[in-house]
């Protein structure tokens, strides 16, 4: 006699994986959305393109406005895709990068009160990269179109990678 097993749990703990990992991309994806329009715009009490460019230079990125303009476009513009699940390992990939350089940039801070809150926005983004986006996510939606499947981890070590390589050689151009 065999057993019948119902597919009843597994869709429960299918619906789960997908609920939880909107949850995360939202969460992380708005709030460094936030943080980049504080970069760009100014908005929530930011310092917009020329006082974040000033701070940057002060900080050693040089020229600050260029790099205030590329860290703003990283946040918002991978902020708001990954919320979204639109390209999401590009979007994992710019959230990571800049997110390394800001963990560099508050290192000397020491963990707390420093460099955690952008290591534990990088690793939900590396997470996220290598488990895909999930069901609920516009890249499910053009994927079951176009036949692309974002959600494959190879996307995710070529978006991780990206984001090491851009983001090492963005510190080597900050220390030359």
């Amino acid at each position: 006699m065999s057993a019948v097993v119902s597919p009843v749990p597994a869709l429960r703990a299918a619906a789960g994986y997908n609920v939880g990992l909107l949850v995360i991309r939202l969460a992380a994806g708005l709030t460094l959305t936030v943080h980049g329009s504080q970069k760009l715009f100014g908005w929530f009490g930011g310092r917009g393109v020329d006082g974040t460019g000033a701070f940057f230079e002060q900080i050693g990125y040089r020229p600050g406005k260029i790099f205030a303009v590329i860290a703003g476009l990283c946040e918002f513009g991978g902020g708001l895709a990954f919320a979204l699940g639109v390209l999401t390992p590009l979007a994992a990939s710019a959230m990571i990068g800049v997110m390394l350089n800001a963990v560099a940039a508050d290192w000397h801070k020491g963990f707390l009160n420093g460099f955690e809150y952008p290591l534990l926005i990088a690793l939900v983004a590396v997470g996220v990269a290598l488990a895909g986006p999930g069901q609920y996510a516009l890249d499910t939606v053009t994927g079951r179109v176009t036949g692309l499947q974002l959600g494959d981890w190879r996307y995710g070590i070529a978006a991780i990678t990206l984001a090491v390589v851009v983001a090492a050689l963005t510190l080597l151009a900050k220390a030359g």
